[in-house]
């Protein structure tokens, strides 16, 4: 496969992630303000916008609906929804004979959708719509990509792009959960510690998934463990590497070029600590730190796979 082509199918499908993981932090804490809590709408929107990765011009000002609008619909703000979905159909254009008819009818109507001139002091009359019809795009887009693209290197370099971005931010997420909840658990109400916990849960998609295997007595060791290493659950940290590794894996067998070595050892060592990782050992260590090494990590294989599929020098093509 051209590199080129690895190159836009790998973004189309990190921008698709990442908009979707933005909408739904921003869904879950608009749903959380309608219950009344001693933890402060500020520092629940700061950490918010600290798991976000602090995007660039986009700050709290206590307007709700004018953050609502930076994050999804300005254009001028780099990680807004907007913008990440608008890169990721200028990528799959670029490639559009890689990808099916269905794939480039989704995601123009996503494009469609975010691109329609909305007036930013009206954000209050559309933005609880505006958000599930943009994650239902997404999630349609996502299932049409698995049931109509041949499941070749294409379909693998999508793969990667889904889960390298999906690990990452989830890694962030708990992270500033993390320090958030451990700082306030002792000043904070029963009620309102539930509905972080709660609110965390959400935003990884796994409040039932969690339910079905702890019951709904929410327990922020559990919660950590089921997030965190449970190899079952598709939102977990295990889950996302492994299907990282299984996508980089069978990348290299179709290449025919010899096993990418740096990256591989990398994966390995990854894929391994969270394997046999206990959760009473991550918390006994520093949990954050762990959390902070995993991004890291990931941002490594990011430029590893750049290495290997993408920015290669043709010296290094002809060796293999």
């Amino acid at each position: 496969m051209l590199s080129r082509v690895a190159d836009c199918l790998y973004w189309m499908s990190r921008d698709l992630e990442r908009a979707e993981h933005t909408l739904r932090l921003l869904d879950v804490n608009m749903g959380l303000m309608l219950d009344r809590s001693s933890v402060s709408v500020d520092a629940r929107w700061k950490r918010t916008l600290h798991a976000l990765g602090k995007p660039e011009g986009v700050t709290w000002e206590g307007d709700l609906y004018k953050l609502g609008y930076a994050l999804t619909l300005d254009g001028d703000i780099p990680s807004s929804v907007r913008s990440c979905i608008v890169s990721a159909r200028e990528n799959a254009r670029r490639v559009r004979e890689q990808i099916s008819t269905e794939q480039w009818q989704r995601l123009n109507r996503l494009f469609l959708n975010v691109t329609t001139p909305r007036d930013p002091r009206d954000a209050e009359n559309y933005l609880s719509e505006f958000i599930p019809a943009v994650l239902d795009g997404i999630h349609l887009f996502q299932g049409v990509t698995d049931t109509t693209m041949t499941h070749g290197e294409g379909w693998q370099f999508i793969q990667v792009g889904r889960f390298i971005e999906r690990a990452s931010a989830t890694a962030s997420l708990i992270e500033v959960y993390h320090y958030d909840l451990l700082g306030a658990a002792a000043r904070m109400e029963e009620h309102s510690e539930y509905l972080e916990l709660l609110g965390l849960l959400r935003s990884c998609t796994a409040f039932e998934a969690y339910c079905k295997v702890y019951t709904a007595d929410l327990n922020y060791d559990r919660i950590l463990d089921f997030i965190v290493l449970n190899a079952e659950f598709p939102h977990s940290l295990r889950y996302s590497i492994d299907c990282l590794q299984q996508g980089l894996a069978a990348i290299d067998r179709g290449s025919g070029r010899h096993p990418a070595d740096d990256l591989m050892r990398l994966m390995g060592r990854l894929q391994s600590s969270l394997g046999f990782m206990q959760i009473s050992e991550m918390l006994t260590q520093d949990a954050g730190l762990y959390l902070r090494t995993i991004v890291r990590q990931c941002r490594e294989i990011h430029e590893l796979i750049y290495q290997r599929y993408i920015h290669y020098s043709v010296h290094a093509a002809l060796a293999d």
